[in-house]
């Protein structure tokens, strides 16, 4: 069974460039490609395929089909249309096909999320998408599952269709992007999974009272993963469980880390033409110029002084209360700082009320700019991280991209991804902070601001050393081809088993 490549359907409820409230939507619609190309060989890669809800403001899908889904006591309609995203093969372009589920009643609306009846569209997608696959022919070898939205397709294989010879061989894998979202409803969800109420119990689907659709992901996939290996540690223990630890140290020896990558096509600075001028790991001098150009473009003064950088969501998981309290701090030293994002209210009027205290020395801008998020990469000296926790983080590999050196506390993926500096042996790629204490951050600062002013040929090397890091998708696309194998070999086992 390992000696060809794989089929593979990958299930997210938001891909890029179709339909994006997040992530989740970058790594669905970048992880195909890189799989689709990784372990190329005389079968020309994998089968790989795209499966996602069709909402309102997903244009251009085609029809493909349409068929009968007895679904709630009723019959409900899923139309299939179809989409496709390029990658390229061995110098060549290949379309990896990208299946909608579409029902006007369910998805036809103005926004993906926060519906009432969420539970019952999300299981009607998973539903129909496994009805879809014999009709359209096609059995692949594993089902990738991402977030609580897909929870219900491992539970439906290994209940509802157990005994169907073309589910049974399939194996799953179910992805955490972030715990905190859970995917948790009334008990009376039970009839939309069409489930006796035995199944409401603390060893199957019942949760605190409620049921947990990620805690079904957990609970019936072959193999589960988060997005880097440390946050596969960490939410093992209550700190960053959110009360899931008890059942996720159950499941450890199924329980895998692997760090997302980025796009290394789109995060190029040597081609972006977001940024203003183009450089490389060979011609970092030319990075200063995207520095001067920023902080023009943003009215702050033209001038040689380290520039911090911060683009993020503003929510308490990013560790803004840490950079609120030492603030003044940092305005007295001479520096500038740039930061671009939105969220909470809260941190909205807290940071722009900073930049209107300190106008010659920092820009804060509400919303979210692709364009100006690349130029803060390209143009700021250093990049803060000091989350309170980070399932992942793609700032952080952004940013080492861009020759733009982190600092950044040690959890999660930044555990994974960044090293702090090491001024005798010249190692690392960053600088880390542990505790969760403005002190800790503020001292991390210091370390990287004093070798920037004090050490500008250990600086160059940093930021070389930090550009030259391989955080492609093309690396973890490797980790998750043998992922789908060890899936596959755990479904191998339950099924003689069972």
């Amino acid at each position: 069974m390992f000696d060809r490549p794989l089929k593979i359907l990958l299930v997210s409820s938001e891909v890029a460039p179709f339909a994006k409230t997040g992530g989740l939507a970058d790594v669905a619609g970048s992880l195909p490609k890189a799989l689709a190309t990784a372990g190329g060989n005389v079968y020309g890669g994998n089968d790989v395929r795209v499966a996602m809800p069709r909402y309102k403001q997903t244009e251009g899908a085609k029809y493909l089909m349409d068929f009968p889904v007895p679904f709630g006591g009723r019959i409900e309609t899923a139309i299939v249309r179809h989409d496709s995203i390029e990658a390229e093969y061995q110098g060549e372009q290949r379309q990896i096909p990208v299946y909608m589920v579409d029902n006007h009643h369910y998805f036809f609306r103005d926004n993906i999320y926060m519906y009432a009846d969420d539970a019952e569209r999300f299981t009607f997608f998973c539903l129909a998408l496994l009805e879809m696959l014999p009709r359209l022919g096609w059995q692949p070898d594993i089902i990738h599952c991402n977030d609580w939205q897909t929870g219900p397709i491992p539970f439906f294989i290994r209940t509802k269709y157990t005994k169907d010879d073309f589910y049974n061989r399939i194996a799953t894998v179910f992805t955490i992007h972030n715990l905190q979202y859970q995917g948790i409803f009334p008990p009376d969800v039970l009839s939309i999974l069409e489930v006796q109420e035995d199944y409401f119990t603390s060893e199957q689907l019942e949760f605190y009272g409620s049921v947990s659709y990620i805690k079904m992901g957990i609970m019936y996939a072959d193999v589960v993963n988060t997005v880097s290996r440390t946050y596969a540690a960490e939410i093992q223990h209550p700190e960053f469980g959110v009360r899931m630890d008890g059942l996720l140290r159950k499941r450890s020896a199924d329980l895998y880390g692997i760090i997302n990558g980025i796009n290394y096509h789109e995060f190029n600075p040597d081609k972006d033409p977001r940024i203003f001028r183009n450089y490389n790991s060979n011609s970092i001098e030319n990075k200063k110029d995207n520095k001067f150009a920023l902080q023009k473009e943003l009215g702050l003064p033209v001038r040689e002084v380290p520039v911090l950088g911060l683009v993020s969501r503003l929510v308490d998981q990013k560790g803004l209360d840490l950079l609120a309290k030492i603030m003044d701090e940092l305005m007295a030293l001479d520096i500038q700082f740039i930061l671009l994002g939105s969220g909470d209210s809260y941190y909205e009027a807290q940071f722009s009320s900073f930049s209107q205290t300190y106008p010659e020395k920092m820009v804060t801008r509400i919303g979210f700019n692709t364009v100006l998020a690349q130029r803060i990469y390209a143009g700021a000296d250093v990049f803060l991280m000091p989350s309170r926790f980070e399932p992942c983080g793609l700032g952080q590999l952004i940013s080492m991209r861009y020759g733009t050196i982190p600092v950044a506390r040690a959890t999660g993926g930044l555990a994974d991804t960044v090293t702090d500096y090491n001024p005798v042996t010249g190692s690392g790629n960053g600088f880390v902070f542990a505790e969760y204490n403005s002190r800790a951050l503020l001292d991390a600062i210091y370390r990287a601001l004093k070798l920037y002013g004090q050490n500008p040929a250990a600086w160059r090397r940093l930021v070389r050393a930090a550009m030259e890091i391989d955080y492609s998708w093309a690396r973890s696309a490797v980790e998750y081809l043998q992922l789908y194998r060890e899936g596959i070999k755990k479904l191998m086992q339950w099924t003689r088993s069972a």
